[in-house]
């Protein structure tokens, strides 16, 4: 017999296993991607006023506050 007897007749529940395995851990990366995406606060996020023109000083002051 051998040690490759039993390949065939088990390649088949092997598969499933390893796509079950795939699935599960796509499914904790989604889930952690999620809560990460989460806690992020878009907030505080750096827009710029339209009915503002925007200067070179604006541009490249590194010390803004707006």
């Amino acid at each position: 017999m051998g040690i490759h007897y039993d390949y065939k007749s088990t390649r088949g529940m092997k598969a499933m296993e390893k796509a079950a395995k795939r699935e599960r851990k796509l499914a904790e990366k989604k889930a952690k991607r999620e809560a990460k995406k989460g806690k992020k606060s878009y907030e505080k996020a750096n827009k710029i006023n339209v009915q503002e023109p925007i200067t070179l000083d604006y541009i490249t002051n590194p010390n803004k506050d707006k």
